[in-house]
């Protein structure tokens, strides 16, 4: 994702748009799926004297404001996703990556299934689902 996009997607969640954030941006849309250390490495390339404790804050902003997302490993990581919008996962635990799946169909078979099978107590707001497994690639 180009520097303009990312500019865009800023504003349209109301967000001022700075020179920490894209970087930030930056970093999760190239490394792809990154843990928080990995972000603060790759921007510390660009801008050595960048505090952990402002990265820290500006992801906080960003996941509040849906700009992005945070994905768990299944050793509890936590990782950030540059697409916010609904989709899933493969994780591959032998080599710690995650890819994006986005799937239509899947994401409809289990929004029927629920739809006709309600959680009591529960409100579904979303369906994300990690696959877990190993790349054969």
């Amino acid at each position: 994702m180009d520097q303009k996009a990312l500019r865009k997607r800023l504003a349209e969640k109301g967000l001022k748009v700075t020179s920490r954030r894209l970087l930030i941006l930056e970093a999760i849309t190239e490394l792809k799926h990154p843990a928080t250390d990995e972000i603060i490495s790759n921007i510390r390339k660009k801008n050595p004297d960048i505090a952990s404790a402002t990265v820290y804050k500006a992801l906080n902003v960003l996941l509040g404001k849906h700009v992005i997302s945070r994905v768990t490993t299944e050793e509890g990581v936590s990782r950030f996703d540059a697409i916010p919008e609904s989709h899933h996962h493969l994780y591959c635990s032998e080599i710690n990556r995650i890819e994006d799946y986005c799937n239509d169909e899947l994401t409809g078979m289990l929004r029927n299934y629920f739809k006709t099978r309600k959680i009591k107590g529960f409100r579904i707001e979303d369906f994300k689902l990690q696959i877990i497994g190993k790349f054969t690639d």
